[in-house]
C-alpha cells in the first residue's frame, strides 16, 4: 500500500513538472480593429508594462498580437485579452505556441 502510495505521489509530481515545463510560452491573439501603426504602438506598449511580458509583436496585415511569457512565468490570458478590449480592439481568437515571438515575427516577415 504504501509502495503505490509512493508511486502515485511520484506520478503527480511528475506530471505537474511536466505541464509547467511543455506550458505555452507565447499567447497569440487574433485582433480586429487594428488598422494603424499607433494601434500597434498602443497594444505593444501596454502588453509590455505586464510583469509576465517577455516580447510583444504586432502584425498589422495578419491581424496577430504575439505576447511572449519571461522565462519561468505564465501569461495571463483574459488580462492579455482585458487589455486589449480596454484599448477599444476585439479579440477574435487566443491561441497558445510553443513558438518566441522573434520565430512568430520571423514566419509572419516570410508570409508578406
Amino acid at each position: 500500500m504504501n509502495k503505490v502510495f509512493q508511486n502515485l505521489s511520484f506520478a503527480l509530481v511528475l506530471s505537474s513538472f511536466a505541464s509547467f515545463v511543455f506550458a505555452a510560452t507565447t499567447t497569440k491573439v487574433t485582433v480586429n480593429g487594428m488598422v494603424c501603426a499607433f494601434c500597434a504602438q498602443g497594444i505593444e506598449k501596454n502588453l509590455s508594462k505586464l510583469s509576465s511580458t517577455k516580447a510583444v509583436f504586432v502584425d498589422l496585415k495578419n491581424k496577430i498580437v504575439a505576447v511572449e511569457a519571461k522565462d519561468g512565468m505564465l501569461l495571463d490570458t483574459k488580462i492579455i485579452q482585458k487589455e486589449i478590449v480596454d484599448a477599444g480592439y476585439d479579440v477574435v481568437k487566443l491561441e497558445d505556441s510553443q513558438q518566441s515571438v522573434a520565430d512568430i515575427k520571423a514566419t509572419m516577415k516570410g508570409k508578406k
